[in-house]
């Protein structure tokens, strides 16, 4: 089982690894503790993402901060004069954990304005009348923007998982201290309810999950795409899925559930294999690939009681 070490779009991950500092585990810890390998979704009959129905990236951290024994205070919504000055007060007893904000605003980003940016998670540490300095994941440390272009990126006004703009997360506190893989042993009942489909969460109409889904997926892609979804899947969705899932192989390999491991493995390399035919339009093979991955998580989810019994 190797784990996979490089760049990727980690970024919520990354901003909180950054906010625990040398108490935080690794990312793929981080991630695994989400819940988000464990599904995936075709939101609305369009909008394909490897990650449990019902599932976006608020849930995940709130999630994984409360395995891991802490809490922190989110706040939301006012007015962008309101946010600013509840950030300028954050940002004086620290760094804060700042989003969603809309990746296609944040100006220092090559290619921006974009109205295709998607959302995005940075770490601020400071702020004034005038700019905003930050550490954004994606590859740029201490970057600033003008205070007045960072509030059009955090009004989030395109991301629609979110009821209010201007979510930031502050105060972290540890309550008490848990192993990664103590932590990860917690999660294993969440990650089976992923894998199950949730239908307490609310969705858009014609939203799919799990193999039904990935099925979809693939009658889109012998079908002809479109160009904007193409895009999506080989700018973004595959290596974040393939990464995430092969981020959990490796967890529940740890946590000696191998069965489970080679599953959750073979997943990420079906995944990720998917990248050079969607780059070069080669959609016989994108769906033959697609058609292999859609049962692999009903697999997953029948072993993983068992995974859980003797893990717990």
């Amino acid at each position: 089982m190797l784990g996979y070490v490089g760049s990727g779009p980690y970024c919520y991950t990354n901003s909180l690894a950054m906010m625990l500092g040398g108490e935080s585990p690794s990312t793929a810890v981080i991630e695994t503790l989400t819940g988000s390998p464990f599904g995936a979704q075709l939101i609305g009959s369009s909008l394909p993402l490897f990650d449990p129905y019902g599932w976006h990236p608020e849930v995940g951290l709130d999630t994984a901060i409360a395995l891991l024994g802490w809490s922190c205070e989110r706040s939301d919504g006012g007015t962008p004069a309101e946010a600013l000055e509840r950030l300028r007060t954050a940002c004086s007893g620290g760094p804060v954990l700042v989003g969603p904000v809309d990746m296609g605003l944040l100006l220092y980003q090559p290619g921006t304005p974009n109205a295709d940016g998607g959302d995005h998670y940075v770490v601020v540490l400071s702020a004034d009348q005038d700019s905003v300095e930050l550490h954004d994941p994606h590859g740029h440390p201490y970057a600033t923007l003008p205070t007045q272009a960072f509030l059009s990126a955090w009004e989030a006004k395109a991301i629609s998982y979110i009821d209010a703009p201007f979510v930031l997360r502050t105060d972290f506190v540890r309550h008490y201290e848990v192993t990664p893989a103590d932590a990860l042993r917690q999660s294993l009942p969440g990650a089976a309810r992923w894998l199950a489909g949730r239908d307490d969460l609310p969705m858009p109409p014609g939203s799919l999950g799990g193999a039904a889904a990935v099925e979809a997926l693939a009658d889109m892609v012998a079908q002809g795409m479109p160009s904007g979804i193409r895009t999506l899947l080989t700018a973004f969705g595959v290596r974040m899925g393939a990464r995430r899932l092969n981020d959990a192989a490796t967890c529940l390999e740890e946590l000696g559930l191998s069965h489970a491991a080679s599953i959750a493995q073979r997943q990420a390399r079906i995944l990720g294999s998917l990248q050079y035919p969607l780059v070069h339009g080669d959609d016989q093979t994108a769906t033959a690939q697609l058609r292999q991955l859609a049962p692999t998580y009903a697999q997953l989810h029948a072993i993983l009681p068992a995974a859980m019994d003797n893990a717990l």
